[in-house]
């Protein structure tokens, strides 16, 4: 059975840091992308960022790609998410989630997103 477990979640001054990590568990092939979501009060899930589990391509949303890393360490199965320059309106509860490795036009396919963690709430103050 596949599990995503968040880690890493907690109050932060607007300009600080965190990493959030997701423990990855029961999955029997790498051919999977993970991927990081956030969803802030009264608003929709949005996907952030991915990485693959087979050899680590990366992608981003414009609106992170210059604050945010994601990373995977096999080893440890685990994927973090380093978040720098935080702002207010990055508070959220994040998940880490799991799809099949598809891309289209260079974008993962959000929807595809089946497999999810608990969530894990930051919130940045100002």
């Amino acid at each position: 059975e596949v599990q995503l477990v968040e880690s890493g979640g907690g109050l932060v001054q607007a300009g600080g840091s965190l990493r959030l990590s997701c423990a990855l568990s029961g999955f029997t092939d790498n051919d999977y992308c993970i991927g990081w979501f956030r969803q802030a009060p009264g608003k929709e899930r949005k996907g952030l960022s991915c990485i693959t589990i087979s050899d680590g391509s990366t992608f981003y949303v414009d609106s992170v790609k210059d604050r945010f890393v994601v990373s995977i360490d096999n080893a440890k199965k685990m994927v973090y998410l380093e978040m720098h320059s935080l702002k207010p309106e990055d508070t959220a509860v994040y998940y880490c989630a799991a799809s099949p490795s598809v891309f289209i036009g260079g974008s993962p396919v959000w929807s595809m997103f089946g497999y999810w963690g608990q969530g894990t709430q930051v919130t940045v103050s100002s």
